[in-house]
């Protein structure tokens, strides 16, 4: 897109976040508005996804006329603030615009104050919108522009049924739809409501590739909490994300972490909206280094600086680990993702493990050590290997009995486990063989310097 083409105002806002060069989505999104046309965008966190509608929605929105035009849905109050955040700066640049949040567990009343003198712009929450329209103080008969943010979101948590409503009602909005992932209901939600629209697949460019080296720590006999107690004395993060797999985990290893003295950060569902306005307040003020969250924060929250992430076990919805790990290794900076794991989680650690190079860690007389030679990641050897074992442990003409293959599959694996058992324990004595000659190596050095 020819920047040249922009208005003043688009020209200024992108000066005032300090863009110099557009990135694909932003420059594909430009260009669908310029065209009107609708677009559906797969791109992963990190891709300047947010900008890629702010941006055209300055192309579009007249500030002059006194009607909404412009409407952006997200799944969560945390998401729609955040988009507030950053959409404020628009405000700077046309002081005419006006643009405000409209989100469920706020005051109902002041969101149909705010309605009063129609904001151009309405960020807010698919069911909270949708209220607001049903009882007559959302006037969307003049909305040109609909964006829905985090789509594959939204089916999960089941808000596709409010924009549903929304749409119906609004004749031919342009929209402008954004994604993770294209499930299936999406694609028909999608066929539904776009006209013929562009659907893009943004791959990760070198910029905003993430760099992340991730680490899987073994605990053992260990609680998560008290490995993680062991783990975080061996970084200094600029802001440490600490993922639990439920509220009620996430409150304990918050109180558990205020215990053990460190000055921690507790963000997730289970507060109340405001709680969670404040905190996320204060990380963007950079007041806490250490935050305990749940995975609904993972989910589209863009906190700057994050350098390390550590998972306390696996989630059920393996699709999460990928949104808990994206939040660091931004912007081409480097990040560290840390996975402490128990035998429960070692099927799903199997399964991350066939896209993720996981270095294996243990916690010994006070140091992490590093297995780099172990891996999890299946690989052809792997297939051939197990094939092998059926061989030895097949009998010829034995009987199929019920949970065959479950039984059979099991035994491959309690084999394999003690293969592997026995290649770490002799990797081991290789491993303390070969320091063992480089130690005596530099002392016979030392003496024949003497």
């Amino acid at each position: 897109m020819n920047i040249n083409k922009l208005k003043k105002n688009t020209v200024d806002f992108i000066k005032l976040n300090n863009f110099n060069k557009l990135t694909r989505i932003q420059d594909v999104a430009l260009d669908m508005a310029f065209g009107n046309k609708d677009l559906v965008a797969i791109s992963k966190t990190g891709t300047g996804k947010t900008h890629a509608f702010l941006i055209p929605i300055f192309e579009k929105v007249d500030s002059s006329l006194n009607q909404s035009q412009i409407i952006i849905a997200l799944p969560t109050k945390e998401l729609a603030f955040q988009i507030y955040e950053k959409a404020k700066l628009m405000m700077k640049i046309d002081k005419n615009l006006r643009i405000k949040v409209a989100v469920g567990g706020q005051d109902r009343n002041k969101n149909i104050d705010d309605l009063k003198n129609p904001p151009h712009i309405i960020i807010g929450t698919a069911g909270r919108i949708k209220d607001l329209f049903v009882n007559n103080n959302l006037k969307i008969d003049s909305i040109k522009m609909f964006i829905l943010d985090e789509a594959d979101m939204m089916l999960e948590y089941g808000f596709l049924v409010d924009i549903d409503s929304l749409l119906s009602k609004i004749k031919k909005p342009q929209i402008l739809c954004f994604s993770a992932t294209l499930p299936l209901d999406l694609e028909n939600f999608i066929n539904k409501y776009l006209n013929n629209p562009s659907i893009i697949k943004i791959e990760d460019n070198a910029l905003m590739n993430p760099k992340i080296k991730h680490y899987a720590v073994n605990a053992k006999h260990k609680t998560y909490n008290e490995v993680l107690l062991d783990l975080l004395p061996s970084f200094n993060p600029y802001i440490c994300l600490i993922f639990a797999n439920s509220k009620k985990e996430a409150s304990e290893t918050t109180v558990f972490l205020r215990e053990n003295g460190y000055k921690v950060l507790e963000l997730h569902g289970g507060m109340e909206s405001r709680e969670r306005k404040q905190a996320l307040r204060q990380l963007n003020n950079e007041e806490y280094s250490y935050v305990v969250c749940s995975d609904v924060m993972s989910r589209g929250i863009d906190i700057e600086g994050v350098s390390h992430v550590i998972s306390l076990g696996l989630p059920s919805d393996l699709s999460f680990f990928t949104h808990r790990s994206g939040r660091t290794g931004r912007s081409g900076r480097e990040g560290y993702c840390f996975t402490i794991y128990q035998e429960k989680d070692l099927s799903s650690l199997n399964t991350l493990s066939k896209e993720i190079d996981f270095e294996i860690r243990v916690y010994k007389k006070g140091n992490f050590k590093i297995l780099k030679f172990f891996n999890y990641k299946r690989s052809i050897q792997d297939e051939k290997r197990e094939k092998e074992i059926l061989k030895t442990i097949t009998r010829k003409n034995e009987k199929v009995k019920p949970n065959y293959k479950k039984k059979k599959n099991e035994l491959i694996k309690k084999i394999k486990q003690k293969e592997r058992q026995t290649y770490i324990r002799n990797k081991i004595k290789e491993e303390k063989k070969e320091r063992y000659k480089a130690n005596a190596k530099a002392l016979y050095e030392k003496i024949k310097n003497k």
